[in-house]
């Protein structure tokens, strides 16, 4: 079975902080942040909402991915989580791993 790999946006609320991260564990690492288990940017504040992700198959390309979101504008996130997620539900309820 091949292993996956995330690429997400996390949010304060709608329009709120954004945070942009990588993992192989989109479900352990989601409840990482809802739970502040570690601290940094995202307890500091409140960032706990998964409002966009993206899946990849090669560990190399996500890591892109991510990079390059990281470096877009603002506007541009919004856009991408408003064409996939326009009420900004917290997708982490529609896990299903």
């Amino acid at each position: 079975m091949a292993k996956s790999y995330y690429v997400y946006i996390l949010a304060s609320q709608r329009n709120g902080t954004l945070y942009t991260g990588f993992t192989g564990n989109l479900e352990g690492r989601i409840w990482e942040h809802k739970n502040d288990i570690f601290e940094g940017f995202t307890k500091k504040y409140g960032v706990k909402l998964l409002v966009w992700y993206d899946v990849f198959d090669d560990v190399q390309a996500a890591i892109q991915r991510e990079k390059t979101i990281k470096k877009w504008p603002r506007k541009w996130k919004l856009s991408l989580i408003e064409a996939q997620n326009p009420g900004w539900r917290d997708l982490y309820e529609y896990l299903n791993f």
